[in-house]
């Protein structure tokens, strides 16, 4: 009897695990703590009227508004921005695996084609913008083409890293047993680029979404971009904060989803990353990579001499390199791009600094991480360019709001390179510092910045190459104050194409000295590794 009572009673948890169930509960409970304190101070402002109402909408007219669009419209805008989405990843990543595979298998292909292509690639999707909107209209083709070009160069790349480094013993045995080509592609090749080929997808999506978003804000009638547009131009902001809100959760969203995809499908062993290794090619090689661009140039400008095609829309790579060297030696071109590379020093400055010092606080900090890492990791979801419409209502159109919209841009890459760098410090080396006593400054200078400066710099130079894309960005939207984005949508207008290509040129030339500059500035700051 009094051991059937015993049984009857509820067993313990061992205090272990309560311990443990309760801190991770505590944690969750952390992560909330900033959001409801947003919330409150929002609830407060406008409550308070310490902010025009069409400044900062209150709580409860953005949940009004919400609840209104969802009756139809904002599903009818969505969807079509899906669509356009579905469509154009389909195209790209279909066209960016054939063309990654195809360069992965032959090393001639590599050689003939992989310059051209990362010479093209340096150019960024926005800088297309003006071209594509002069040679395609501003219709569905333009968005299908910005979207395609975006997705195909993560995707091929990716593509062609994972199928050439195959491991090359297990190659080797594959031709040794003279396996069948059918096998040689799904038991080897295949499973070995699938891990890059999903990397390359998924930096995709963030980057076609991104654009999508750009070229819906700059010409649509319809998506939710379009729909951002057009309740900012009549200052109905609580529009504006219902479509950021969904922009972030559905970007939440398709990333969990790849990520699901991305554990399900790769269960073996695999390369955390890929790395594109560009080999330094000697004599007739460097003349082979040439043979694919020089053709294109002369055929380009056969085809504008012999009037295959109408010569103002697409004017002679001759007369673009004699525009190039006018705007440069008239400043008109130079004076642009100066203003611009200044931008992005500038926004560069802002943002790196406060994403490095956040970084550095939330990697030294747990309790900090648990507090703030979650509300940051939200906003790391939205799209860059869905943050637009609200600067420019809250900042205008003038200097202010282009440096907060870069200094966005390079915010996350320095915050993330930095949390994850200090985070990841040597637990034996933390063990010495508390042996010896060192204090917080001793600390930093002698053990947590050397340990993190490789995964730190690696982060200034990513914030570089944003902080430019965010300039032409924020002279695309805000082309107020001039700079080499305003110039090329000022060309655009006037269908000055011989200044959208030489505007073009500049973005591109500047983008890859930009990041050669980084890489350069991080091999230095951190020689001691070669050591």
């Amino acid at each position: 009897m009094a051991r059937a009572s015993l049984s009857s009673l509820p067993l313990a948890s061992p205090p272990g695990r309560t311990r443990r169930f309760d801190g991770l509960y505590l944690s969750r409970l952390q992560a909330w703590y900033l959001p409801l304190l947003l919330a409150a101070l929002w609830w407060l402002a406008s409550r308070n009227q310490w902010m025009s109402e069409q400044i900062l909408p209150a709580p409860s007219l953005v949940w009004q508004s919400g609840l209104e669009l969802a009756q139809g419209e904002l599903w009818t805008h969505l969807a079509i921005s899906l669509q356009r989405l579905a469509l154009g990843l389909l195209v790209g990543v279909a066209s960016g695996a054939l063309l990654g595979a195809w360069l992965g298998f032959s090393r001639r292909a590599e050689r003939l084609v992989l310059p051209t292509f990362n010479a093209l690639a340096q150019i960024p999707t926005l800088a297309w913008v003006p071209l594509f909107m002069v040679l395609f209209g501003i219709g569905e083709v333009l968005k299908l083409v910005v979207l395609v070009k975006a997705i195909i160069v993560p995707v091929t790349l990716h593509t062609l890293v994972g199928v050439r480094d195959t491991q090359p013993r297990l190659r080797e045995a594959a031709t040794v047993l003279r396996l069948p080509a059918r096998l040689l592609v799904s038991q080897l090749i295949f499973p070995a680029a699938l891990p890059a080929f999903l990397a390359g997808v998924r930096l995709a999506l963030a980057t076609g979404w991104t654009s999508l978003l750009a070229v819906e804000l700059l010409a649509s009638s319809e998506g939710i971009g379009y729909l951002m547009v057009w309740a900012r131009q009549l200052f109905m902001l609580d529009i504006v904060f219902v479509c950021i809100l969904v922009i972030g959760l559905l970007g939440f969203v398709m990333d969990r989803i790849l990520g699901w995809l991305d554990r399900h499908l790769v269960h073996w062993p695999h390369p955390p990353s890929a790395e594109l290794r560009v080999s330094r090619l000697q004599g007739a090689q460097r003349l082979q990579a040439l043979l694919l661009p020089i053709a294109l140039l002369v055929l380009w400008q056969l085809a504008n001499q012999l009037d295959w095609v109408d010569t103002q829309i697409l004017v002679a790579p001759l007369q673009v390199l004699q525009t190039t060297w006018n705007g440069l030696l008239d400043g008109s071109l130079s004076g642009a791009l100066a203003i611009s590379v200044g931008r992005a020093l500038g926004g560069l400055l802002l943002g790196g600094s406060l994403g490095f010092a956040l970084g550095l606080w939330l990697g030294l900090s747990t309790p900090a991480e648990r507090l703030l890492g979650p509300s940051l990791a939200g906003l790391r979801q939205i799209a860059i360019f869905a943050w637009v419409p609200l600067l420019t209502a809250w900042f205008g159109l003038g200097e202010l709001a282009k440096w907060v919209f870069v200094g966005l841009a390079a915010f996350f890459p320095l915050f993330i390179a930095t949390q994850r760098a200090v985070a990841n410090r040597s637990p034996q080396l933390e063990e010495v510092a508390r042996v010896l006593h060192l204090n917080l400054p001793q600390r930093l200078h002698r053990l947590v910045l050397p340990g993190a400066a490789p995964g730190i710099f690696a982060g200034l130079r990513i914030g570089l190459i944003y902080a430019w894309l965010g300039t032409i960005g924020a002279e695309y939207f805000m082309p107020s104050g001039g700079g080499i984005g305003s110039l090329m949508i000022g060309a655009q207008q006037l269908l000055r194409m011989d200044i959208i290509m030489a505007g073009m040129l500049l973005v591109g030339l500047t983008g890859a000295l930009l990041g050669a500059f980084g890489q350069h500035l991080e091999l230095r700051a951190t020689r001691w590794r070669r050591a």
